[in-house]
């Protein structure tokens, strides 16, 4: 599968970090480049016209991958950005779909504003970067599948411990730690209703959902990341922003 993995992080390190918007939308997307962010325009010309302004007015940008990994042609990648000296410092998670050469074809995010404090007392992005490769891919996203049907969607929240380690590291900003925070916050009003899995993919102890969840009148796109180990989820990380009203889309949408 080419080197999907590569050219995600080329993208970012070279096009928006590097500044050389043009040169890197160019040599690392393919025959198209179908855009899900809703702030951006479709194709290359899209990405041109939202990056080449983003770089003149953030002159100093530091971006860091913390982590990142593959599935078949699937790419996930987390980011955390500080610009301008901490003027503003942001939390990315993309999904991007690659053609059999690895060049991106399709990409969806989030963005949202970096937490310093968080209710857990964890950072919001750090904790565990490197997949595990001796861990069973199938087993983890099987395991994740099944807490977001039956947990997150279908509200069976007393089959909680059945798919949560105790001590679950929790870096999501606003839910307390371990086991017992999760479960107070799907028990409040604020976590609303998980209403569709858009995509799930793994790799090793690793797997990422990209869904949607409406809470307070409003819906958000959402992604988690989990941590697998001992046939439990040990660690979470969340990213998620509101979906923008449909006339404000400069492309077909989140989804």
């Amino acid at each position: 599968m080419g080197n999907a993995l590569d050219n995600v992080h080329k993208l970012y390190l070279e096009g928006i970090a590097g500044g050389n918007a043009r040169e890197a939308v160019l040599k690392y997307t393919g025959h198209r480049y179908t855009q899900h962010s809703t702030g951006v325009g479709g194709g290359a010309e899209g990405f041109l016209a939202f990056f080449e302004p983003f770089v003149d007015r953030n002159p100093k940008r530091e971006i860091e991958i913390v982590r990142s990994f593959q599935d078949g042609p699937w790419v996930f990648c987390n980011a955390y950005q500080d610009l301008n000296d901490g003027a503003a410092r942001w939390v990315t998670t993309d999904l991007f779909y690659t053609d059999p050469d690895g060049l991106i074809l399709e990409h969806w995010d989030t963005i949202a504003p970096f937490v310093a404090e968080t209710a857990s007392g964890e950072d919001m992005v750090r904790g565990a970067t490197k997949v595990d490769p001796t861990a069973d891919t199938g087993a983890s996203k099987a395991l994740v599948l099944d807490y977001t049907k039956l947990v997150l969607q279908e509200g069976h929240h007393d089959r909680l411990e059945s798919f949560v380690a105790e001590d679950l590291v929790q870096h999501a900003p606003g839910i307390a730690a371990g086991r017992a925070g999760l479960a107070h916050w799907l028990a409040s009003g604020e976590a609303g209703r998980y209403e569709m899995l858009f995509k799930l993919i793994g790799a090793g102890d690793f797997v990422v959902t990209y869904g949607k969840r409406h809470a307070d009148g409003a819906d958000y796109a959402r992604f988690d990341l989990y941590r697998v180990e001992n046939g439990r989820i040990v660690e979470h990380w969340e990213n998620e922003e509101t979906i923008s009203p449909r006339a404000d889309w400069g492309n077909s949408g989140k989804f």
